[in-house]
């Protein structure tokens, strides 16, 4: 073997004007690499991170770039999917000349969802509830149930899942399960076999496809959506995943979550996110749902006491970062509080500034994070920007010892954002999300509840904190360096 690679380099070495061909290729790769990642027209830092990166990895930074760097998806055959559902009376809830607050206004321009209302919602703490919830309405199921996660594990959280499924199917409802194919690896089509010899359907969001060299695949770019429509009356979306490990009655050290079940006509827009979804992944058309009650019209449109709801979506198919951009709206437009909940706090330049100014205003702003998430690299990068919310008067919470999962902002008395999406690039720029809108006191008031509970149960952060250097301070300025990133 060492006579093999010295032969190898005594014959590169013996190759005339080696190092210009070298110093070319290099050169070429640059360029290359420089068009490529330019052109993307990502923010100046993040593209600037990624030149640097790949430049000190040559050719192997394009594979890399090429499996995890930004992706454009162009899903605008899929946008015709709201005319076609019946969805064209739906904007009449909230028609352009109303008087809905600007969070509504901005919401629907970037998702193309407009307000809506609920005629009840429940907030759902922690896997067992949730789950208990859900498989209680999907027994409930007469005509159809839509299913889609990122992470379906198929353990005993999984496996009741299925199973609720399977029954509902054998009895004519119609079954559709998405999953995404990175988050779900583990489920093999030997455990979905008998939903589909039940009559359901499964289908995968983004398969790998390192078998096919010309065609790109969608390695990074993942549906982190949770969602579940049950006859298109009643819906369920949050942070929680179908796992054991989010069920607190099985593993003491669950996920810390919080998920949402609603009813009314907001369940239209997860209805049809839902669909968009799954015409995406599977390729099917319309004729595919025909005889389906998917869009129940006796459902009243708005009455009072409702609960003001609206759908937010994002991902890489829309510049907008609808999530991201509500999220900054929300705090911009607080006047009293601003909580933040989330497991992965990797702000951008825009949410950082909101926040800090909200709190240099006087309001009472406050984040939430986990003491250690399931990401060191993460939990390291926000603990980076701790000092800097720390000055301007923000209290920040680390909860443990379980992992805090929950994704939550709550401002004022009366609005409440919830959903899948983090606080950081991944979920506003790559994955797709969605989340909940609501601006309803009663709800406000349930999840200022939840997290004030969560912050008596935390350790608040103090600025004079003990922070070693090889520890603390030089780990969080490394991770910081790779926020752009993650």
């Amino acid at each position: 073997m060492l006579a093999t690679l010295q032969g190898a380099w005594e014959w590169l070495a013996g190759i005339p004007h080696l190092a210009a061909y070298i110093t070319a290729a290099y050169t070429l790769y640059l360029l290359w690499i420089l068009g490529w990642i330019i052109l993307q027209k990502r923010e100046p830092v993040a593209t600037l991170s990624w030149v640097l990166s790949l430049a000190a990895l040559p050719y192997l930074g394009l594979l890399i770039y090429y499996l995890l760097g930004p992706q454009k998806v162009k899903r605008q055959r899929l946008r015709r999917g709201r005319a076609r559902s019946g969805m064209e009376h739906y904007s009449s809830v909230c028609p352009p000349d109303a008087d809905c607050t600007e969070l509504a206004k901005i919401a629907q321009s970037t998702t193309g969802l407009a307000p809506s209302t609920a005629t009840a919602a429940e907030w759902l703490v922690d896997g067992a509830a949730t789950y208990a919830a859900i498989l209680q309405a999907i027994a409930q199921a007469r005509d159809h149930v839509h299913v889609e996660y990122y992470i379906f594990n198929p353990d005993r959280a999984g496996t009741a899942f299925r199973d609720a499924l399977i029954e509902r199917a054998r009895a004519g409802v119609k079954v559709r399960l998405l999953l995404d194919t990175v988050g779900s690896s583990s489920v093999r089509r030997r455990f979905l076999q008998p939903l589909l010899d039940a009559g359901g359907e499964a289908a995968w969001f983004h398969p790998t496809q390192l078998l096919k060299p010309f065609k790109r695949p969608w390695v990074n770019m993942r549906t982190h959506r949770k969602i579940v429509v049950v006859d298109g009356r009643v819906a369920f979306t949050g942070g929680i995943n179908v796992t054991d490990e989010e069920d607190e009655s099985l593993r003491p050290d669950a996920y810390r979550d919080l998920h949402l079940r609603v009813e009314g006509h907001v369940v239209r827009s997860l209805q049809l996110v839902f669909l968009e979804d799954w015409i995406y992944a599977t390729g099917q058309g319309r004729d595919h749902f025909a005889g389906q009650d998917l869009w129940p019209e006796h459902m009243p449109r708005r009455r009072d006491g409702d609960i003001e709801a609206q759908v937010l979506v994002s991902g890489p198919d829309s510049a907008w970062e609808a999530i991201h951009r509500l999220h900054v709206a929300a705090i911009h437009e607080a006047r009293e509080r601003v909580w933040l909940a989330t497991p992965y706090f990797v702000p951008g330049e825009a949410a950082r500034m909101a926040l800090t100014s909200a709190a240099l205003g006087g309001l009472d702003v406050r984040l939430l994070v986990p003491l250690i998430s399931d990401s060191r690299l993460v939990t390291y990068a926000a603990r980076s920007y701790f000092d800097e919310l720390l000055e301007a008067g923000v209290r920040i919470y680390e909860y443990g010892p379980r992992m805090l999962h929950t994704k939550a902002l709550l401002t004022d008395q009366d609005v409440c954002i919830v959903g899948s999406a983090n606080f950081d690039n991944r979920s506003f720029r790559l994955n797709f999300e969605v989340s909940m809108l609501l601006r309803d006191r009663g709800m406000a008031i349930g999840l200022a509840g939840l997290l004030a509970g969560e912050m008596a149960d935390a350790r608040e952060v103090r600025f004079d904190r003990h922070r070693p250097l090889l520890r603390s301070r030089l780990p969080e300025a490394f991770a910081r360096l790779t926020s752009p990133l993650l």
